[in-house]
């Protein structure tokens, strides 16, 4: 049986990838914008699990990137 949706390229693949990256983003920027004065645990847990999720799509974003040929050598290394 043929699928009907076919697989994304690898182009898609990045595109998504970074749209999601973008939107973790603005999701810690949302967060750093109402955040109290003082912080309280379930704010800097909450800021954890967001900067977790950002971190975790940026490593996809480079892997899809990197899939897709788009491969950067490391700026400034040793």
């Amino acid at each position: 049986m043929t699928d009907l949706i076919p697989p994304e390229n690898d182009g898609e693949t990045v595109r998504r990838v970074a749209a999601a990256h973008t939107a973790a983003s603005r999701d810690v920027e949302a967060f750093l914008r109402r955040i109290p004065e003082v912080p309280t645990a379930t704010d800097i847990a909450e800021y954890a699990a967001l900067l977790a999720r950002e971190e975790a799509l940026r490593t996809e974003r480079t892997d899809a990137a990197e899939a897709a040929g788009l491969g950067v050598p490391t700026v400034g290394g040793a």
